[in-house]
């Protein structure tokens, strides 16, 4: 697909509208290599990427269900927790493929800690176009589960002492093949949002 129609055309489906195929080996390793080709002032890499496949999806899945079951889902009891702890169990099963975007902030005099968080948002964007561009659908989630320290834990996220060590989850990016199309939605309008000094 071309560059430019790929951008312009980009929509994230719905999670719900992704399905197999996932995309194979060389071809994640392909959209993987597109993430990884992001600005990154200092040459540090500071991000990193979990992939998330097979059966892996259904054991993050429990732990997402458990910490659901800890947390959120503390208020609920009988039916209505049953159903959130399969809800959230199943959340990464829908897509073959999820690659998970650890910001990981690397010490540096010169290249401030923000710079790097940005450069970690711009390797989201990137697996995004990467996955588009080999016809996929991809959809950049981060949702409660991307903060809770159990899962965390279960994703290797280091939890560093302090804030400057800290790991955080940039995103879950989902991919897969689009089940169906899906409209596009309204945009920003450019007169509203750009200015000129």
């Amino acid at each position: 697909m071309d560059l430019i129609e790929t951008m312009l055309t980009r929509r994230s489906p719905a999670l719900t509208g992704l399905g197999g195929p996932g995309p194979t080996g060389e071809q994640l390793r392909t959209i993987l290599t597109i993430g990884a080709r992001v600005p990154d002032h200092g040459k540090l890499a500071p991000w990193r990427f979990v992939v998330i496949e097979g059966d892996a999806r259904h054991k993050l899945g429990q732990v997402i269900g458990q910490a659901w079951a800890d947390g959120p889902g503390l208020a609920c009891d009988g039916a209505a927790k049953a159903e959130g702890v399969a809800h959230w169990s199943a959340r990464l099963l829908g897509a073959p493929c999820a690659v998970v975007v650890v910001s990981s902030p690397r010490p540096s005099a010169k290249v401030p800690r923000w710079e790097q968080e940005l450069s970690a948002g711009a390797v989201c964007m990137n697996l995004l176009l990467g996955a588009k561009g080999l016809g996929f659908g991809a959809v950049w989630l981060t949702e409660w589960y991307a903060y809770d320290t159990a899962v965390l834990a279960a994703l290797g996220v280091a939890r560093g002492a302090g804030l400057e060590e800290a790991e955080r989850v940039a995103g879950f990016i989902h991919i897969g093949t689009e089940l169906h199309g899906r409209a596009d939605r309204e945009r920003p309008n450019l007169d509203a949002i750009v200015s000129r000094l």
